[in-house]
């Protein structure tokens, strides 16, 4: 077949052909899920992986054939094999991780599982709720809103009757629609859109996206930190655009002038050197930031390699920026961001969490941990109030708890010292934010 005259075997030829042929087989189901997402062989995680294990086997199928046509020995083509089997590995296992926002959602639920954790075990310790212990069932979604709801469906299974979750927005508000048709009481500590609590079963322990805007817009003009204003944030992702209309509405009202607006989206969220350049161009200087710190990471080391240097602001996503490996800290000083926990904070509650946190961690809470353990405290709080037992329904308990959250006030680490936490109709918190400003490599309180 080739030049040295060597030919395969027919039986060779037969059974590489039904190699290929499964592969493409294979290949035409996984891609059905584009038109109908429910379709899955074997099950979602396997689907998942088809296409790569497909593409890996057919291009071990066409390198074996030429091999062995060839007249090379059958282990060259094991050799080939083996090589893909571990090329598989380092992308399924490395590349993902580098190149999707699965740190940032990976450290943001860490923080929130290790934050109830806290709360749950110190209120077991103390008796429990109303004399009943807590069971805690903390269940991965990956950030992933169709994964919320089959994490949630495991939880049903298992009995859930009061849900603590999720942690990022757009995963909560596709949970909420699940809680809300099945009467489940939810609170989230972390998901801010106005999206997550538009039922009325449903709460939030994080400040909502526009007042996180107008909260930092009016903080920056009272102040008196800038004039003239530059915003980068992603217009692809809600946590970012919703901080971001509401800032520029106050930000006017306020007299403050946005000279620049750099939008960037999840497909190009690595090069930020267009966005920074205009707003240098223009004077800007501060640079509102209302974006996760992995993309703050970058936004910082850009500027600094092209030496513009204006005062950068954030919000809460950018908690836990000083914890990145890698990050060169001295990058982040002088970042001012409002939050609602300052671990530098002297209150009494909050150097005991903290604490506590890290002797059982070995790290320093971020605020998701903060607010997943006021919001633990916050369903303590609601369910002594009214008085729920273990053996009640979940509907009937939530029903219970939405009647006490129209009038309790929870103190909590993640709001001022004597300013308890509260909440509007809407489920919306009322709660006094923080600002810290970075200075020497660590948060600090203003």
């Amino acid at each position: 077949m080739l030049n040295n005259g060597n030919k395969t075997k027919p039986g060779t030829t037969i059974s590489l052909v039904i190699v290929f042929t499964v592969c493409m087989v294979l290949t035409v189901i996984r891609w059905l899920d584009i038109f109908n997402a429910d379709i899955y062989v074997i099950n979602e995680t396997v689907n998942s992986h088809i296409t790569n294990f497909t593409l890996s086997l057919l291009l071990c199928t066409f390198i074996g054939y030429l091999l062995l046509s060839a007249g090379k020995k059958y282990i060259s083509n094991a050799v080939i094999g083996i090589l893909l089997i571990i090329a598989n590995f380092i992308y399924e296992l490395l590349l993902p991780v580098l190149n999707t926002r699965d740190v940032i959602d990976a450290l943001y639920g860490l923080a929130v599982q290790r934050g109830a954790q806290i709360a749950v075990d110190e209120i077991n310790a103390a008796g429990g709720i109303n004399g009943t212990q807590i069971e805690f069932n903390f269940q991965d979604d990956e950030a992933d809103a169709e994964k919320a709801v089959n994490a949630y469906n495991t939880l049903k299974d298992w009995g859930v009757q009061i849900m603590v979750g999720a942690t990022t927005s757009d995963a909560t508000i596709s949970l909420e629609a699940e809680t809300a048709a099945d009467n489940v009481f939810q609170i989230t500590p972390s998901g801010s859109s106005v999206d997550c609590v538009t039922s009325p079963n449903a709460y939030q322990v994080c400040f909502s996206d526009p007042n996180q805007g107008i909260a930092s817009a009016q903080y920056i003009a009272d102040n008196k930190l800038a004039t003239k204003v530059a915003v980068i944030y992603d217009s692809s992702n809600s946590y970012s655009s919703g901080i971001y209309e509401n800032f520029a509405k106050k930000a006017k009202e306020e007299g403050l002038d946005i000279v620049s607006t750099g939008a960037f989206t999840a497909s190009n969220n690595t090069d930020f050197s267009v966005q920074l350049q205009d707003a240098k161009n223009n004077g800007a200087e501060l640079v509102f930031l209302p974006v996760y710190y992995q993309q703050a990471c970058i936004i910082l080391k850009q500027a600094s390699d092209m030496q513009y240097a204006p005062t950068f602001f954030g919000c809460d996503g950018l908690d836990g920026i000083l914890g990145v490996d890698g990050f060169d800290k001295s990058l982040a000083e002088g970042v001012m961001l409002l939050t609602p926990f300052a671990a530098d904070d002297m209150a009494q509650s909050t150097q005991d969490f903290v604490a506590k946190y890290e002797k059982a961690y070995g790290s320093t809470p971020s605020q998701f941990a903060a607010d997943a353990y006021d919001a633990v405290y916050t369903v303590k709080a609601a369910a002594e109030a009214a008085e729920i037992t273990g053996d009640m329904s979940a509907s009937d308990i939530c029903d219970a708890l939405v009647e006490q959250m129209k009038t309790i006030e929870v103190d909590a680490i993640t709001s001022k010292e004597g300013v308890p936490m509260k909440w509007d109709e809407n489920g919306m918190v009322d709660k006094a934010p923080k600002a810290v400003i970075i200075t020497d490599g660590a948060y600090k309180a203003m």
